[in-house]
This record gives C-alpha cells, structure tokens and sequence, in this order.
C-alpha cells in the first residue's frame, strides 16, 4: 500500500499538473459534446461510448505520467538511440503495411484493444530525447561544436524526411522545435544562419516545383498539402474540401461569441468532419465563448511558463534541453491547433495536445509530460535529497561488487560530462 501511495503521488511542478487536470476535465466535456453525429453512425447511437474511451485513455495518462515522473531522466538519455531506431521501424511499417486512416497510411492498429497509433507520435519524443543528446555531448564551454549538427542530419534527418512523406505538418513542427534546441544549445550563429537559408531555399524550389512540374504532387502527401495552402489562400472561395472545413469553423468561432451558446449547443458539430479532433478548439469557442477558448490558451501558455521555470532550475543541459524541445513541441502543436480553428493557418491535421478526442496519442502526450515532470521532480530539493540516497547505495553497492570496466568507463564519462555540463549550463544562464 505504501508502495502504491509513492506511485500515485503527483510529483513535480505542480502548476504543471494543475494545467495538466484542467485540460483533461475540458476534453471530458468538449469530447461528450462533439461526438454526437459520430456516435449515431459509428456506435448505433451509443453517446456514451466515446466518453467512456476517452476516460479509459485519460486514466492511462494518469498511469504513463506517474510511472515516467519517478524515471530518473540520465535514462531518457541512455536509451533515446533505441527509441528512435524503434520508432524508425515503425514509421517503415505503417508506411508499408499501414491502416488507411483519413486518406494517410501512417496508423498501426494494436491487436485486441483496437486503438491505433501513428508511430510519428513516437518518432517526435525519440527526435527531442537524442536531439538533446546530440547537442549535450557537443558542448564546449564557448559554444556547440558544428559537428553536432553533421550528425543530427545523418541520424535524425532521415527520420524526419520519413515523417514529411506522411505527414508534412508534423515534419514542419519537430523540425523547427528542433532548430530551436540548436539555438538554446548555442551553435554557432554563422551555421543557424546557413541552415535557415538553406530551409527557405528548400522551401522555394519545392513551391516552384508544386507549381509547374504537376509529377511532384504525387511525392508523399504533397498534393494535400499544395490543396491545403491554395484553399487557404484563396480565403474559402471553394464550397467543398478543405475551405468548407475552415469556413465551418469560423462560422463556430462566429457563434460563440463572448460567452458561448452552453455546454452542448454547437451547431457546427454536425458539420466539421472532425469536431472532436482536428477542429474541437472551434467547438469549445462555439459552446464556451471567448473566454472558454481564451482559458484553455491560458492553460498552454501558463505550461510555458513553467517549462521555463524548470529549466532555470535545472544544472546540468540534457535535461534543460530535453524540458524544452518536449514543451515546445506540446506549446506549438496547440497553437498550431487554435490557429486553424480561427483561421490564421492552412488545416493540418494538427490535434490539441490532452483534449482531442485520440487513440495513444494521449498517451505519448502524456509521456513528454511525464519526462517534463521527472526533470523537475530531479532538481527540486525532495528529488536531489532521493538522488544523494540512490548514490549513497549505489557507491556502497559498488564498494561490495566491482563494476566491470566497460561500465566503470561509461560511468566516468557521464560524471565528467555533467561536471562540464554544470559549468556550461551557468554560463548559459548568466
């Protein structure tokens, strides 16, 4: 019993769990609301049986959250290489051999339970954890070597490019979070500039390309993505597609108004092909108003916050970096959300990290969450206090059984690493 209370204890940045409850009791509401047109055609109108899995997928949140925030982070490090070779395989395997879900073949479905996944969910958090691990072991005390950025692209490239074939807008998220960690992380400013130049030529060649040479559209999803941007641009002049999408939604963001029409009074449900997905932040405004909608901002900016809170906190640069890349890509990912709800971006696919109604999505959400709160568990004072007793019987189990000498080596290399990690994370800060 004892055991089972230290398991359940919310440890961490308690702010973040209180932002963290806050959105999942709106996804509770908003999702019970959204899939009423779902529920008639898919479950012989059964409205209650994506509110009872949304609650058995919130409940296994709670579960990856306790279990990861007890995770000492020096193992999210350690096997980062592994995970990100795992999610490679995956991404092969549902590009190859995956379901066909909303026109992508990017989904694995799980035998027995039915959910399915999308391993690019996976493949961002691997991305993050080695992307950081990249750059931590690249560190000097001026500046991150170049090399650091040679190896991201032969290691971490590749992935992002099997990404991009299915699903451009999560290639665009992961690649800019991931330019972000290079300038926390202090490359040089003469490459950053290089890379950024190089993006935007890349980025003209492939609009030219959309644009005359009609054989591209066939590459990957890039025919979606050229119908997205053009339906956007020409402001919902079509009827159908993705402008009738977007119009939808600003018809709800329209309704809401200030205060919203009540919980369960949105029209434009059983108009949006997914308003309990891709477009649920429409439907909080239209039932909860503009300040509903301005709450859950609120919440995502305020986990910002706290994201920067935890890294001022932190001594050592993996687990500074690693908080970072982790909460930018869930901070972006929902603005990226709200932003085509009200039409300021192209429709992406994006979701709305812990209230779209989703498989395991949830869950690898609620796994970064979990990584975040282990590094802010690990640097506050009960946590240094739990690590000095782990050393303490890890030295004493050490005096009673040598360590082999390829271990002994390992372990002298982190030591000294983080020691120079400390050095350069305080001139960093100052």
């Amino acid at each position: 019993m004892a055991d089972l209370r230290r398991f359940v204890t919310f440890k961490g940045d308690k702010v973040i769990w209180y932002m963290i409850i806050m959105l999942m009791i709106a996804s509770v509401l908003v999702i019970y609301s959204s899939t009423g047109r779902l529920a008639y055609k898919e479950q012989e109108g059964n409205v209650l049986y994506y509110l009872i899995k949304q609650l058995f997928l919130l409940g296994g949140c709670f579960v990856i959250m306790f279990f990861l925030q007890s995770v000492n982070y020096k193992y999210f490090s350690k096997y980062a290489g592994w995970l990100l070779v795992i999610s490679v395989g995956l991404l092969l395997y549902a590009a190859l051999a995956g379901a066909n879900i909303n026109g992508a073949g990017r989904w694995i479905r799980i035998p027995l339970i039915g959910l399915t996944f999308q391993p690019s969910e996976l493949a961002k958090l691997a991305i993050v954890m080695y992307t950081a691990r990249i750059i931590t072991f690249a560190q000097t005390e001026r500046h991150c070597e170049n090399y650091a950025f040679s190896k991201f692209l032969i290691y971490v490239g590749p992935v992002i490019l099997v990404i991009f074939m299915d699903s451009f807008s999560t290639s665009m998220l992961i690649s800019a979070v991931c330019y972000i960690l290079f300038i926390v992380g202090r490359l040089r400013w003469a490459l950053l500039g290089k890379i950024a130049g190089g993006v935007v030529v890349a980025a003209g060649v492939m609009i030219v390309l959309l644009l005359y040479v009609p054989q591209v559209e066939k590459v990957g999803r890039l025919a979606t993505v050229k119908s997205r941007v053009t339906d956007f641009i020409q402001g919902g002049k079509d009827t159908d597609g993705y402008s009738a999408q977007s119009v939808y939604s600003k018809i709800a963001v329209a309704r809401g108004g200030l205060l919203g029409n009540g919980p369960g009074n949105s029209v434009q449900r059983n108009f949006l092909p997914h308003p309990y997905s891709d477009f649920i932040y429409a439907i909080i405004i239209e039932e909860y108003g503009l300040i509903g909608g301005g709450f859950i901002m609120l919440c995502y900016l305020i986990i910002l916050f706290r994201i920067g809170v935890i890294v001022r906190q932190c001594t050592r640069i993996y687990p500074a970096l690693l908080v970072t890349g982790l909460g930018l890509t869930i901070v972006m990912q929902a603005m990226i959300n709200m932003g085509v709800c009200v039409g300021l971006f192209p429709v992406t696919g994006q979701t709305l990290p812990l209230i779209s109604m989703g498989g395991t999505s949830l869950w690898f959400t609620s796994a970064a969450f979990g990584m975040i709160l282990s590094v802010s568990h690990s640097f506050s004072e009960e946590g240094e206090e739990a690590l000095r007793r782990e050393e303490n019987e890890t030295d004493e189990d050490s005096d009673e059984e040598p360590c082999e000498d390829d271990e002994a080596d390992e372990t002298d290399i982190e030591e000294e690493l983080e020691a120079k990690g400390r050095e350069v994370l305080r001139k960093m800060k100052n």
